[in-house]
């Protein structure tokens, strides 16, 4: 009877341990801007669980040889840790250029 109870009790502690998290309720758009123009956009969008995300974006050397587009923008989240991160960055030419001060620093 012990060794029946003791099953049961495996059994129904392994169900509880394997059951899917608790779903997190889905984020909220609190707020979007968006401005699309044939030379640039930008765009704004801000979510209730503390994402936000602005973005830039312009060509330059229109016409010529050289025409490329150059993104400035930023995003933030809340981690798995509780702390809010924010990064910065850069996209032209030369690549992405992220910055943030959780990020490591290129030694120059």
């Amino acid at each position: 009877m012990k060794f029946a109870l003791a099953i049961a009790a495996t059994c129904l502690l392994t169900c509880v341990l394997a059951a899917p998290p608790a779903a997190q309720p889905e984020a909220q758009v609190l707020r979007f801007d968006s401005d699309v123009q044939p030379e640039g956009y930008k765009f704004a969008v801000e979510t209730s669980d503390g994402k936000s995300h602005q973005e830039e974006g312009q060509l330059k050397d229109v016409g010529t040889d050289h025409e490329a587009i150059v993104v400035r923008g930023s995003y933030t989240y809340v981690g798995d840790d509780g702390q809010t991160y924010t990064i910065n960055y850069l996209a032209d030419e030369n690549g992405f250029q992220p910055e943030g001060a959780h990020l490591p620093r290129a030694v120059q």
